[in-house]
């Protein structure tokens, strides 16, 4: 590294950045606006800003506008607030250009933190673009006549270069707009699935290799018409910064923009080209930019993807020794996940086995179909039918990858789901990986033997599973029952010692697609691979909507968490919701089971005894006639009510089914129809969990319950407050801990 100075100087600020996080200093994290703002706007929401638009994009429910340098009016004063994402109304009819000054009123809303482990961190997402808060309801009050001509000469070739693609590439649009413009929201949700559990995700987004291949192509091809290298590196270079310009200046292109100026600068000056010391510079223009990228996914998988082509792969080539070339081939991709591995798994809790392989089938085809968008593009401002025939390789190699991709999700196992590790994983598997590698190095390059080199391999073999053992490492020893955020709904799940999980419920009134935002990322950054059973209390869409996306992900092979049984409640006239969860459980191959009032569930030391739906229970009233489990384990009893009202509560105290319990999942939300006073003290729980949202119109949870389970010298834990709330139980010993806060 002595020979790198700049590569210490990119590890030191890294460093110091870190070390300012830690001190709670809101460089990465948090809010870097001054604290007087802040509690401004919290006060004031309602507000007036002014800003120069940078890009406008379509939404499903309104238009979005994307302002930066961004003015809060307040009477006389212009507050600077960064950047912001404004949200008209759909139908709002608005000419707005690039570059263009608007006077804008609304609501503003800070970018929302995650609220359940492993979500995905808008806030850390829109720091990276310098967002720190929404304006909702937005509605322009001013605008100016001036705009930048030329930017908004970028936006409409971006436009109808996406009207070209989207008029020649037919399904495969939505593929050629995400690998050419950095446009996703043309991308089918299957299609992304597919691909991600094939490990071949990256393939779909603007990257360094598109930009290399790019600009390595344009330079050579100039240098071959008879450019020198000045005025070939010139032309190339002008190319590709106006593409990274018009495709949005993703982290990865960014990256690999800065590192093909560096490389085309040191070939006209005649100097020599470092390739980690241009990642580095890469990196460090980046972070002196914009710091949250340090913990951005994007920064962190392009920076170690290259990397590990950098370090790791020419470590292994060397021991290896091997000069052909799909062998090195192969070095480098696993090379790549190696370096990348701590990430993938810290940000998404899995990651493609299959992946590996995949890509040495993908990888060298790539370029192909990016050619053929290309000409198809530069065809189609001419004529679109003879775009089309540009694209038909392209096509067919598409098509095989999508048929890659359905091999690769019928194969068991394909997905390692390992769980999001610690941070002192990740540091411990970083030091075993490359201390381990530059040891098996020197005892093959020192040892004059055979043995030597065999004994060095084997080192290095055995420091990998290692490294990777570590990684994955998760020590269960206490239940745990997580009621997740899901705002207006009930989600939970129960992990018990040894691996076994059980899910009751799983929907939302108030959210869209819970499965795969919240409760799947959840299951993967816990390194749960398997739920043994998902329990349905009752019928309600709040209850069963993420329930159902999961069992149609399952039918499709989309979803890597294998499923073990549906249990639903045993009713003499089911409705219609219960019929289709029944159905597309059956499609999915997943066994479903029917239980009342008497049955008894066991999952290793686990038993789950069901107190309802009482016998000849009709299903009429889904509330009354639900699921109600009383949960056991040693010396901890738990009971989950799902939305049972007081009806039920009632005839369950008139049985003598109910005993004193540790924790109380409350029923219906906190709903006054709920928890009565004659229930709480037959039950009499020491920890209870309210699971509704912030937002909802039902008033949930109500006073008076929040008051009766308080005056019970009940705990009580609200998942609109804390984020998912947890409830463990070890050696007698339960704790009652939020997401977003510390113990209750």
């Amino acid at each position: 590294m002595r020979k790198r100075p700049v590569c210490c100087a990119c590890v030191f600020l890294m460093l110091c950045l870190c070390i300012l996080d830690l001190a709670g200093i809101p460089v990465i994290r948090g809010n870097p606006l001054p604290r007087e703002v802040r509690e401004y706007i919290e006060s004031h929401p309602s507000a007036v800003i002014c800003g120069e638009v940078q890009r406008c994009q379509d939404t499903e429910y309104s238009l979005s506008v994307y302002l930066k340098q961004v003015f809060l009016l307040c009477q006389s004063e212009r507050i600077p607030i960064r950047n912001i994402r404004v949200f008209l109304e759909k139908n709002a009819k608005e000419n707005l250009k690039t570059g263009m000054i608007i006077q804008v009123g609304g609501e503003l809303e800070r970018v929302s933190a995650p609220r359940n482990p492993g979500e995905f961190d808008s806030q850390q997402y829109y720091a990276c673009q310098g967002i720190y808060y929404f304006l909702k309801n937005g509605i322009i009050q001013k605008k100016g006549r001036n705009y930048s001509k030329y930017g908004q000469f970028l936006t409409e070739l971006r436009g109808r270069i996406g009207e070209i693609l989207q008029e020649t590439a037919g399904e495969d649009a939505g593929i050629y707009q995400a690998m050419l413009l950095g446009e996703k929201s043309g991308l089918d949700e299957e299609v992304r699935l597919r691909y991600q559990m094939a490990g071949m995700v990256h393939i779909l987004a603007i990257s360094g290799l598109h930009i290399s291949v790019l600009g390595m192509g344009l330079f050579s091809l100039l240098k071959k018409l008879s450019f020198g290298n000045g005025w070939a590196g010139f032309l190339s270079l002008s190319v590709i910064l106006q593409y990274g310009m018009l495709t949005g200046s993703s982290v990865s292109a960014m990256r690999a923009v800065c590192m093909f100026v560096l490389a085309v600068g040191a070939r006209i000056l005649g100097r020599s080209y470092d390739f980690l010391t241009a990642l580095a510079v890469s990196a460090i223009l980046l972070l002196l930019d914009t710091p949250a990228y340090l913990y951005s996914s994007s920064f962190l998988l392009s920076f170690g993807a290259v990397t590990g082509l950098g370090i790791v792969a020419p470590a292994l080539n060397r021991l290896v020794g091997s000069e052909r070339a799909w062998v090195k081939t192969l070095l480098s991709s696993f090379a790549v996940q190696l370096t990348t591995l701590p990430v993938l798994l810290r940000m998404y809790g899995e990651v493609s086995v299959l992946g590996i392989v995949l890509n040495l089938a993908v990888l060298p085809t790539v370029s192909v179909v990016l050619i053929c968008g290309l000409c198809c593009v530069a065809v189609g401002f001419m004529s679109i039918s003879a775009a089309g025939i540009c694209l038909i390789p392209g096509k067919i190699l598409l098509m095989l990858y999508e048929k890659l991709c359905v091999l690769a999700g019928a194969v068991p196992f394909c997905t390692w789901i390992g769980g999001a590790p610690e941070i002192w994983q990740c540091v411990v598997y970083y030091v075993l990986l490359f201390g381990g590698i530059q040891i098996a190095l020197f005892l093959k390059e020192k040892g004059a033997y055979r043995v030597w080199r065999v004994l060095s391999r084997g080192i290095c073999v055995a420091v990998v599973c290692v490294s990777i053992f570590i990684l994955g490492f998760r020590q269960k020893n206490l239940i745990s029952i997580t009621c997740l955020d899901i705002g207006q709904g009930d989600g939970i799940v129960i992990q018990l010692p040894g691996g076994k999980t059980v899910m009751v419920d799983g929907g939302s009134s108030s959210k869209k697609k819970v499965a795969s935002y919240q409760i799947l990322p959840y299951l993967k950054n816990q390194g749960i691979s398997r739920v043994d059973g998902i329990l349905v209390s009752h019928t309600d869409k709040d209850h069963i909507s993420g329930v159902e996306e999961i069992l149609e992900l399952t039918a499709q092979k989309l979803n890597s968490v294998e499923i073990g049984c549906l249990y639903l409640p045993n009713w003499k006239t089911p409705p219609e919701e219960w019929e289709k969860l029944s159905q597309l459980a059956k499609e999915a191959g997943i066994s479903v089971k029917q239980v009342k009032e008497g049955d008894c569930l066991k999952a290793g030391k686990l038993e789950m005894q069901i107190v309802a739906p009482l016998e000849n229970a009709s299903g009429i009233n889904v509330n009354e006639d639900g699921m109600v489990l009383q949960v056991k384990y040693g010396e901890f009893t738990g009971l989950l009510t799902g939305d049972m009202g007081e009806e039920t509560e009632q005839k369950l105290l008139e049985m003598g089914d109910l005993e004193d319990v540790d924790f109380l999942k409350v029923g219906h939300h906190g709903s006054h129809y709920s928890t009565s006073q004659q229930f709480l003290d037959k039950i009499k729980p020491e920890y209870a969990i309210i699971s509704c949202s912030s937002t909802n119109t039902y008033g949930h949870p109500a006073p008076e319950i929040v008051e009766r389970l308080e005056k019970a010298g009940c705990k009580v834990g609200f998942t609109m407050k804390s984020g998912a709330v947890t409830v463990s139980w070890q050696k007698g010993k339960i704790r009652l801990k939020g997401y977003l806060g510390n113990y209750i």
